[in-house]
């Protein structure tokens, strides 16, 4: 039997971020990753003819281990072309048609009013818990529309803009997840949108995580499923499912918790991991690349929470043998409601949103399919944050859990993934001294 310091499940950003870590003290540590890949959630493939990022996307330097890791390895950022055009839905469904000045003079104040209180509910971005919230995490982003009375014109362009961030039908989102992006870039909405949708990496992600992979000290060991973690009075038994066991005095854990009981861990986790991996976190909806014939206008369109869409961009112009195309990134509040194998029902999607295209191709992963992932990108249910978020943070003796889904700053996001690799690989260095 092999024997480490330690191993750590999961080669994304958090899992890459905590093996560097521990090996750079000098600890031995083997990674183990189910997929044949590095990246997790973040996965750059060339398909339509680019490389596309089929994950995780955008990063800004608001969020400050992502920026340190984007320093530390020569990264830069490319700005998502700015739209010319601006397509929404109306109460009635009717299409809507502007600028993007008139767009977002349209969402302006009742934005604002979404996020009012946040200075008060979490005072500081990185203590999500702290505050009011703790009376307020039982609403859900629907119960803040209810409750802010804007003009039905108004309030359908407001609703729209909120299921493309949090990519789930805003009843079952909870108010913490608007409230905790906005205590993140200090209060300011405007600021909120551009650092979670605006930025890309050059390179792409697979150029970013390959990066750090290389600077990882020990193995990292790829199509290796865990399938159980046995702990030990002095360590843990990690087994394969081809079979291996491997020993070691700390385990690190970078399961998303929709994913968790995809391994079985002796004794079981804590009540928490347990509670949140039955109820599964918000987030179930889909990105979806699509291939549009010609150069078309610049332009980005929200449809409704009942749209199999609910976000449609024009990212990329390419051409190549069959003429001109624009490539669109598109997202939506439920996954099922939209298969990239069905030509017609994807041009149904966009006809709904922007009328005029058409679609020749169409590709994405679904995440929530994905047994290792089983979300997009987080958002708690409401009242899970402030009932949950401490306790997913520690560790279950020698197990340790480092995910996004329980960092403090930027939960949900490839920032937070970086937060909690550092802190675990922190806590192991310290205890094992």
């Amino acid at each position: 039997m092999q024997s480490v310091d330690v191993v750590v499940i999961g080669a994304g950003f958090a899992g890459l971020t905590a093996a560097r870590e521990l090996g750079n003290a000098g600890l031995n540590v083997l990674t183990l990753e189910a997929r044949d890949r590095v990246g997790g959630r973040t996965w750059t493939e060339h398909r339509l003819g680019q490389d596309l990022e089929l994950g995780a996307n955008w990063v800004h330097w608001v969020q400050p281990h992502v920026w340190a890791e984007m320093t530390r390895y020569g990264r830069e950022m490319i700005r998502s072309p700015r739209a010319d055009e601006a397509y929404w839905r109306g109460p009635d469904g009717s299409a809507r048609q502007g600028s993007l000045d008139e767009f977002m003079s349209l969402i302006d104040a009742g934005q604002q009013l979404v996020i009012d209180d946040v200075r008060t509910a979490m005072p500081r971005g990185d203590e999500p818990t702290v505050g009011a919230i703790q009376e307020l995490d039982h609403l859900s982003i629907q119960d803040r529309f209810d409750a802010i009375g804007l003009d039905p014109e108004a309030r359908a362009a407001n609703e729209s803009v909120w299921v493309g961030h949090v990519n789930a039908p805003l009843d079952q989102v909870g108010l913490s997840s608007a409230l905790r992006w906005v205590a993140a870039t200090g209060g300011h909405w405007q600021l909120m949108h551009e650092a979670s949708s605006t930025y890309r990496v050059v390179g792409g992600m697979r150029g970013f995580t390959d990066l750090m992979a290389a600077d990882v000290p020990g193995e990292i060991r790829l199509n290796s499923t865990v399938v159980a973690v046995t702990a030990e009075a002095d360590g843990a038994i990690v087994e394969t499912a081809d079979g291996a066991r491997i020993r070691a005095r700390r385990v690190v854990s970078t399961l998303p918790v929709n994913a968790i009981a995809g391994i079985r861990f002796e004794p079981a986790l804590p009540a928490a991991w347990q509670r949140q991996g039955a109820e599964t976190v918000a987030s179930q909806g889909t990105k979806v690349w699509l291939r549009a014939r010609g150069h078309v206008t610049r332009f980005f369109a929200y449809g409704s929470q009942h749209d199999a869409l609910s976000v449609l961009k024009a990212e990329f112009y390419l051409s190549d043998e069959q003429g001109d195309y624009t490539l669109l990134v598109g997202f939506g509040p439920e996954h099922a409601r939209i298969d990239p194998a069905d030509l017609p029902g994807v041009q149904a999607a966009v006809d709904a949103l922007r009328p005029g295209l058409e679609i020749t191709d169409a590709t994405a992963h679904d995440w929530m399919t994905d047994p290792l992932a089983r979300n997009t990108w987080m958002t708690h249910r409401p009242g899970q944050l402030t009932r949950d978020l401490a306790e997913l943070r520690e560790p279950a003796g020698v197990v340790h859990l480092a995910t996004t889904d329980n960092a403090n700053l930027w939960g949900g996001f490839i920032d937070g993934a970086i937060e909690s690799g550092l802190r675990e690989a922190r806590r192991i260095v310290d205890a094992l001294a």
